[in-house]
C-alpha cells in the first residue's frame, strides 16, 4: 500500500484519474446536451466518437476503482488513438469547398473536430499523469479512490452511459443507424 494511502491522503494519480473521468464526463453531457436541447441526433460516427469516450472513460474509472495499471493507461490510449482516428475521418468528410459540416458548431469548431482535439488532449493528459507519478515517486497499484466526490463522478459516468446507450437504442432501433439522422426512429 502506498504511504499517501496509509497516511489518508489522495495519491496524485487517484486526484488524476477522477479529474479525466469527470472531463470525460463533462464531454457526454455537452454532446447529450446539444443533443436533448436543440435536437441535433448523432450521426453513425458521432455515436462511434462517444463510444470511444466512453471507453476512455471506463480506463480513468477503472484506474480509480481497480488500482492504477499500466493496461488501464493502455486502455485509455488506444481509446483515445481510436476515438482521434474516427473523428479524422469525419473531418476529412467535411474539408471540400462550401461544405457546411454536420452539426451545429461550438466556439467556431464542430463536435467531430473537438472530439479529435479531445482525443489529442487526452493522450497528453495520461502522459502528464504518468510523469507526474513518476516525479512524486508513485507506483502503479492499489491506490484505489472512494469517497463522496469520486463516488458522484461514477454516477455521474454511469448515468450518461445508461442515457447515451438508450439514446442510441432509440434513434437506430436494432438495425443501422441513418446516415444523416432527424427523427428518432423508435418514437415514430
Amino acid at each position: 500500500m502506498s504511504t499517501a494511502a496509509i497516511r489518508g491522503q489522495r495519491s496524485v494519480g487517484a486526484i488524476l484519474n477522477l479529474l479525466g473521468l469527470l472531463g470525460i464526463s463533462l464531454v457526454l453531457t455537452v454532446a447529450f446536451v446539444y443533443q436533448l436541447a436543440l435536437g441535433e441526433l448523432p450521426c453513425p460516427l458521432c455515436l462511434l466518437q462517444r463510444a470511444g469516450f466512453i471507453a476512455i472513460g471506463m480506463g480513468f474509472l477503472f484506474n480509480m476503482r481497480l488500482g492504477e495499471r499500466g493496461s488501464h493507461y493502455a486502455m485509455i490510449l488506444i481509446a483515445s488513438l481510436v476515438t482521434g482516428f474516427i473523428s479524422l475521418r469525419q473531418v476529412s468528410l467535411h474539408l471540400g469547398p462550401g461544405d457546411p459540416g454536420y452539426g451545429s458548431a461550438l466556439f467556431g469548431l464542430h463536435f467531430y473536430t473537438w472530439a479529435l482535439i479531445a482525443a489529442v488532449g487526452v493522450v497528453c493528459y495520461v502522459a502528464l499523469v504518468l510523469v507526474l507519478k513518476d516525479v512524486v515517486g508513485e507506483r502503479d497499484g492499489a491506490t484505489l479512490v472512494n469517497g463522496p466526490a469520486s463516488n458522484a463522478v461514477f454516477a455521474i459516468f454511469a448515468l450518461l452511459v445508461a442515457a447515451n446507450l438508450l439514446s442510441t437504442v432509440l434513434e437506430c432501433g436494432a438495425g443501422q443507424c441513418d446516415d444523416n439522422p432527424v427523427r428518432y426512429l423508435l418514437l415514430k
